[in-house]
């Protein structure tokens, strides 16, 4: 026995190897194509709004279509890539996004764009649910949390580029200028990835089994700890894409009067992720997960209280405490999700990945109401009341530090 778990440990990735070096750097560029194409439109909007004479709740499905329908394909590339490998699930996906998005660029109602985006969103879900599964198969558990800081850290700086690409190409040219240029970069990015990227060597294949996945997804949402984290990534993920994505329509009126380019520019406040995210990987392995993660959803909720005041200052001073926690916690339960299953890895972290863009997409529709009731003001209120549900999560979560399913 003691030969075998020698022998399994032989494959695990060591920081510093050279493998190590082309798993970061390959998914470095996943993250940047995934994030870049999907966030890519969040800046702009309210451009898509005046062009198209659409609501601000019109105008979110833009966002929120794609994040839908990532969240649902989630619930099958997990289990498929469990079939036929996380590379190959990973290499198509990227291809089929960027290839959407060029094919977007060229649509003319805003019926038809909403289309091409809920179908990128479709093929971008081989990349998000399957990335950090792939991690937590081929890394060395001692370095686990801090890879998948990393490969967080990637979306965040795909997540800015997108974002300021998209701003800064619609100020000169066209908001089609700007998806086709973000779709030749993911194209060129998916190429080097496929070649950089290195075969799985502790990937087992599975039958994929329909039964066995209804059965495996009520049985963890049934679980004390992955039940409460996939609720969590949905607070998470829905609370930061409701401020950011109203934030633009804040600035851009009285008494700021932000242009589309200075709005881009916010993006840079995303760049905190860099820093933030690995930095929680290395706190978990000194510090209780569920202490970390309160103490960023505090950090989320105290920024978004700061940005109340109608200060440029103190507005971007607390989008930059909000970003910090949310990177913080969301590395915590991305890590926690990653070694909360010893089988079937796939397809446990694409249930919380659903839950994540599920959150995405629900609290970036709906948040609409609540801007045309209250504007900022509303949208604070609707996002600190599910931040502190989050916090009450996170206190129940203190008792299962080490349960594994």
């Amino acid at each position: 026995m003691k030969l075998k778990i020698f022998s399994c440990h032989k494959n695990y990735i060591q920081r510093g190897s050279q493998a190590f070096t082309e798993v970061t750097i390959a998914l470095f560029l996943a993250g940047f194509s995934t994030f870049s194409l999907l966030y890519c439109v969040q800046p702009i909007l309210f451009l898509f709004s005046k062009e198209f004479s659409l609501s601000p709740v019109q105008s979110s499905l833009f966002l929120s279509a794609p994040t839908a329908m990532m969240s649902i394909g989630m619930l099958f590339a997990g289990p498929l890539s469990d079939s036929i490998g996380r590379k190959v699930v990973m290499s198509t996906s990227l291809f089929l996004a960027s290839f959407l998005t060029f094919f977007c660029s060229g649509m003319s109602t805003w019926e038809n764009i909403v289309l091409m985006r809920a179908l990128t969103g479709l093929a971008l879900s081989g990349v998000a649910s399957v990335a950090m599964t792939y991690l937590s198969e081929e890394m060395h558990p001692g370095i686990l949390s801090f890879s998948i800081g990393l490969y967080i850290s990637g979306n965040t700086i795909g997540g800015f580029a997108g974002r300021f690409l998209s701003s800064l190409l619609c100020e000169y040219f066209s908001w089609n200028v700007a998806l086709e240029f973000i779709s030749f970069l993911a194209f060129a990015f998916s190429i080097l990835f496929v070649f950089l990227l290195p075969t799985s060597k502790n990937f087992s294949s599975v039958n994929l089994n329909f039964r066995h996945i209804v059965s495996n997804f009520l049985r963890q949402w049934k679980h004390p700890v992955t039940s409460k984290l996939f609720c969590m990534g949905c607070l998470l993920m829905g609370s930061f894409i409701t401020i950011f994505s109203y934030i633009g329509y804040r600035l851009i009126l009285k008494p700021f009067y932000f242009n589309q380019t200075s709005i881009g520019l916010l993006s840079v406040i995303y760049l905190i992720g860099v820093y933030s995210s690995p930095q929680a990987g290395i706190l978990i392995r000194k510090y209780k997960k569920s202490i970390i993660l309160i103490t960023a959803l505090m950090m989320m909720i105290f920024g978004i209280l700061v940005t109340q005041w109608n200060t440029m200052f103190l507005v971007i001073l607390g989008l930059i405490l909000f970003s910090a926690g949310f990177y913080a916690a969301h590395s915590v339960t991305s890590t926690w999700i990653s070694q909360q299953s010893k089988e079937s890895k796939g397809s446990t972290s694409s249930i919380y990945l659903f839950s994540y863009y599920l959150g995405s997409s629900v609290f970036g529709t709906v948040s609409g109401i609540f801007w045309s009731v209250g504007e900022w003001l509303g949208i604070s209120i609707f996002v600190i009341s599910f931040l502190l549900i989050g916090i009450f999560f996170a206190m129940k979560l203190l008792k299962y530090q080490k349960t594994i399913i």
